[in-house]
């Protein structure tokens, strides 16, 4: 656990012990997920206020969605981002829970949780001033898990373009298809955790038990908004998808109905030939060709011409 103490205009400061609430600013508890029990004493002894038993384990749940619920003396949500890794191949998620209070703010998380890290180090690092209260730098750190989602984007636009470009290269026989599938079940898990997220953020504008000022709220307008683009570029991507796969397949079809064309015109080209050489293969003792000394000749001249024949009205009537 890392206590935080933050002041308005001031960088956060980092405590080994808390004894009770300070006078000024706010406090943030951020709990490792794996060293997070009995983290609901806290806000008893701080400010006199029983967490739910059923939010204390959703917190503790790992794989929990995006969500939200709110009692009289606080706000809880669960926000699923990134996981420690921007290759979204695969797309791995770690949930966050955030507890806010008017002057407290609990967050418990996985370890590597990259987002939080990338929040303290910016607090730390670069002097930054401290987020005027605990719902702003609760704010903060979601927008950084939005970010990344948002960064993510390009590398799944290129990862999912070369794909496309592979499915309609002429020359490309495309046997292996799990990448494109591996490509279509995460475009659509990313669309289904942004519209978890959204469902959230909305509920926690609609059901708050926080006074939220003007800015506040300008703030999470922002980030619904930002999490609404990642949605829309999701359902976008999985759109492109779907047409080029049915692009490849209607392109198969083409050069499948054209290669049967030419099958098909050579075949009526070899019927008038196969008549007259069963005709001619016939075993009967008295046939006038037989006899003739130029018959050989003339039944090959013949096949020819109309062999060529049909074949210079085929490619005159353009079917192939």
């Amino acid at each position: 656990m890392e206590i935080y103490h933050c002041l308005s205009g001031h960088p956060p400061i980092l405590h080994n012990r808390l004894d009770h609430m300070p006078e000024e600013g706010y406090i943030w508890l951020d709990f490792l997920r794996s060293e997070a029990q009995g983290w609901e004493s806290w806000p008893r002894r701080l400010l006199g206020v029983e967490v739910d038993h059923t939010q204390v384990a959703d917190a503790l749940t790992p794989g929990h969605s995006s969500y939200f619920d709110a009692t009289e003396d606080y706000d809880m949500v669960i926000f699923e981002g990134l996981g420690p890794r921007d290759d979204p191949f695969p797309l791995e998620t770690r949930s966050a829970s955030f507890f806010v209070f008017e002057r407290l703010l609990i967050t418990v998380r996985a370890e590597d949780n990259l987002s939080f890290q990338m929040v303290k180090q910016k607090l730390k690092g670069m002097k930054a001033k401290s987020p005027p209260s605990a719902l702003c730098m609760a704010h903060l750190v979601l927008d950084t898990m939005v970010d990344r989602f948002l960064r993510v984007r390009e590398i799944l636009a290129v990862r999912l373009t070369e794909l496309q470009d592979e499915l309609l290269n002429p020359d490309n026989k495309m046997e292996d298809w799990h990448a494109l599938l591996e490509g279509r079940r995460l475009v659509r898990r990313l669309e289904a955790l942004s519209e978890d997220q959204i469902e959230a953020l909305d509920a926690w504008r609609r059901g708050t038990a926080l006074d939220w000022g003007s800015t506040a709220e300008v703030r999470m307008r922002d980030l619904r908004e930002h999490v609404t683009r990642v949605r829309d570029h999701a359902s976008g991507m999985e759109r492109d998808l779907e047409a080029a796969v049915q692009l490849y397949f209607a392109t198969v079809s083409a050069r499948t109905n054209e290669i049967m064309k030419v099958f098909t015109v050579l075949t009526v080209i070899f019927m008038p030939l196969t008549l007259l050489t069963g005709i001619w293969g016939m075993n009967f003792k008295h046939m006038p060709e037989l006899d003739w000394e130029y018959g050989y000749y003339w039944a090959l001249g013949l096949i020819f011409i109309i062999g060529f024949g049909m074949f210079w009205w085929f490619r005159r009537s353009k079917f192939f």
